[in-house]
């Protein structure tokens, strides 16, 4: 994946006809067993043939493969947003703000191919999603709760959750007895409680 990632646009937001909405949707499912499968080196073709569509079709939605990754992570972006709307229901400041991380990253143990974009594409890709889709002003309330309250550390900010999300994935993609990312994760929540003075 290459920087040009952070520009890259997809025909998303245009309407489009119930059959080519079909086709979009069978391209990202699709697209998200080949690179779970292959990481990287996921072909365009492959992904075609797992949406039973011809490669030309694909390319019609997503010009480029970054284009593609682009709007798969934009798909989990999405998802993070209503998670972030959740948390900020619970009324505990910890518990909201812990529990949105613990769910988000539950969303991407599930899915082997986001942890690979991620791994890939989010150092550079997540900053930008997480101001388009709101999730970086949704996660700073989250944060500024916490923070009044007295339960987070007070130097930490929205910006900083893209890099641990990247580590989280980053045990799950390398998973094994030694790498458990939920514990890798409670030591990082552990690390963001806020001590007594």
């Amino acid at each position: 994946m290459n920087a040009s990632l952070q520009t890259v646009s997809t025909p998303a937001d245009r309407p489009l006809r119930a059959d080519a909405r079909r086709n979009r949707e069978r391209i990202l499912a699709a697209a998200q067993v080949e690179f779970a499968r292959s990481g990287g080196d996921a072909q365009m073709d492959a992904i075609a043939a797992g949406a039973g569509v011809g490669v030309g079709t694909v390319y019609r939605h997503f010009p480029t493969k970054d284009a593609l990754v682009a709007q798969l992570i934009r798909a989990r972006f999405e998802q993070f947003v209503a998670t972030a709307h959740a948390a900020l229901e619970v009324e505990d400041p910890w518990e909201a703000f812990a529990g949105f991380m613990r769910a988000n990253a539950q969303h991407c143990a599930q899915d082997v191919g986001t942890q690979f974009m991620f791994l890939q594409a989010g150092p550079e890709l997540a900053p930008t999603l997480a101001r388009e889709t709101g999730l970086l002003d949704l996660s700073q309330q989250l944060i500024d709760r916490g923070q009044r309250a007295g339960v987070l550390r007070a130097d930490f900010a929205a910006d900083d959750i893209g890099m641990i999300m990247c580590g989280v994935a980053s045990a799950m993609h390398h998973g094994s007895a030694h790498w458990d990312w939920q514990r890798h994760l409670g030591f990082v929540l552990d690390g963001l409680r806020a001590r007594p003075a």
